[in-house]
């Protein structure tokens, strides 16, 4: 695995690399409402009867079953820097981007790199130490970057295209969750706003310390839960907030999803920095995209909703899993290095949403 700069850098850059960008990580989304409208007249491009999982539903992957024991899976993610420090933006950024893999209970394969970088204002140095960040988090992985593609933009963003496989009865879809079953969640939410905190120079060194760390630790338990017949349905938690990605399993499985606020892990300041009104942009266009399929408690404040639309750069994952193995299940995530992994709710016959409690 490669080194890691020292941080900051010896010879810091003249600017920060996030004054380049006019937003960051996932908080880079299209709105949901938007996504949807932009891909409703898109035509399904014909009868493919191996390809398992496409647009329908939202998920975090695409899926083509190759033969009886083989199914491929392809994703790719990128989006501009979050934080200023190249090499932890290249790291970042490839986590996310391989997490999509892992939620669809597949192990990644490869990867090929996309780079994006406004000639004549990054040194070459330091696009060089965002590929090297990238590379070291593939290495983790047990993958090589093998390719990819790089264009002059005007903005920088990097990211991964990936390839991963995973046997037919291994795939879990953000769709397939039944009704009795409890929703674990494997991260702790508050990223988009550590994010909007660092950006306003408000963020302790020790939050973005554990920002840094909860974005670049792979999801890659979601490999081992694919193995598992009690669990039926996983999706990663990103850009469109924990209730934005609840309602995609809750809409595509037909089922209502109660949250439980109270339960739902939160970085240490992410409660803090939201009652002082450290908000992404991402977080309001996420709750005015949910219409009419989210309800909250009577009298809920702005601010606890902030952390339930807040968008999460490489978040955890959302786990629908029979209830008689959930805390068992909870006990092996938590000691497969996960240790904020919560149960936050259960989903029960009801009309597709999110009923917040």
């Amino acid at each position: 695995m490669l080194d890691k700069p020292a941080t900051p850098s010896a010879e810091p850059a003249p600017f920060r690399l996030t004054s380049l960008a006019h937003g960051g990580g996932c908080g880079c989304k299209l709105a949901p409402s938007v996504l949807r409208e932009l891909l409703s007249e898109q035509a399904p491009g014909g009868p493919f009867e191996k390809l398992l999982v496409g647009t329908e539903t939202g998920d975090d992957a695409a899926v083509y079953q190759l033969d009886d024991e083989t199914c491929l899976i392809a994703t790719t993610d990128f989006f501009m820097p979050m934080v200023d420090d190249p090499y932890e933006f290249g790291r970042i950024a490839a986590t996310n981007a391989i997490s999509d893999v892992y939620a669809m209970g597949g192990k990644p394969l490869l990867a090929l790199a996309i780079l994006g970088m406004p000639l004549g204002k990054l040194p070459t140095p330091m696009v060089r130490d965002i590929l090297r960040g990238g590379q070291s988090i593939a290495a983790e992985a047990g993958i090589p970057v093998a390719g990819g593609h790089s264009i002059d933009s005007p903005e920088p963003i990097y990211g991964l295209a990936v390839i991963g496989t995973a046997r037919p009865e291994q795939i879990r879809r953000n769709s397939t969750a039944r009704a009795g079953d409890v929703l674990i969640l494997t991260k702790a939410l508050g990223v988009g706003l550590y994010s909007a905190a660092f950006k306003k120079e408000a963020l302790s060194p020790a939050g973005y310390a554990e920002m840094v760390a909860s974005m670049t630790r792979l999801n890659r338990i979601g490999a081992e839960l694919g193995k598992r017949s009690e669990v039926h349905a996983v999706t990663d938690v990103t850009g469109f907030g924990i209730l934005g990605h609840g309602l995609e399993v809750a809409r595509g499985s037909n089922l209502t999803l109660r949250l439980d606020a109270d339960a739902l892990p939160a970085l240490k300041e992410a409660e803090a920095l939201a009652q002082q009104g450290f908000v992404t942009g991402a977080s309001h266009r996420n709750w005015a995209s949910y219409g009419e399929g989210v309800t909250l408690p009577e009298g809920f404040p702005d601010w606890r909703r902030h952390l339930l639309t807040d968008p999460q750069t490489s978040g955890g994952l959302l786990v629908a899993v029979a209830p008689e193995a959930a805390e068992t299940l909870l006990s092996e995530i938590r000691a497969a290095g996960y240790p904020a992994a919560t149960i936050v709710g259960r989903l029960e016959a009801g009309s597709p949403g999110i009923v917040v409690g």
